[in-house]
């Protein structure tokens, strides 16, 4: 069993901001996030407060802040408090942020079709793409 990869809680919310997104695919401003904060505790939270939790300047927030982030960004509070729960949950963020670009998800659905064998075939060019793809740009892919 690997170790889960344990991210900072500065590096848990910079994600969620990345992989998170307004329906216009924009980034959701820091004041739009500490508005929907403030309002779901009743509590203060500022934009500079997400400002310094987000780039690691302050770590301790209270649990109420950790919910209203989790419950703005659509995950459950173990995001912020468990490693494999976090590392589970990054995962599943990243695909379905790869799934809200068209040109990924019509690739998805359109395969939804396909034969185990042609799933093979479909991936099996997807590496050689990205091989090629690599090797223009200098990078070494790992297969």
């Amino acid at each position: 069993m690997t170790e889960p990869d344990r991210s900072s809680l500065a590096d848990k919310i910079d994600q969620l901001f990345h992989v998170v997104r307004r329906p216009d695919r924009e980034q959701y401003s820091h004041e739009d996030v500490a508005r929907a904060c403030r309002e779901a505790t009743g509590e203060s939270f500022s934009t500079t407060y997400l400002w310094q939790l987000r780039t690691g300047r302050r770590d301790n927030p209270t649990k109420r802040h950790l919910e209203a982030l989790a419950q703005f960004f659509g995950v459950p509070p173990a995001y912020f408090f468990d490693d494999e729960q976090s590392v589970k949950i990054a995962e599943e963020l990243a695909l379905l942020g790869a799934l809200r670009d068209a040109g990924v998800r019509d690739v998805a659905l359109r395969a939804i079709t396909l034969s185990a064998d042609g799933l093979d075939t479909i991936s099996d060019m997807i590496d050689a793409i990205a091989r090629r793809e690599a090797a223009r740009s200098g990078v070494k892919k790992e297969d």
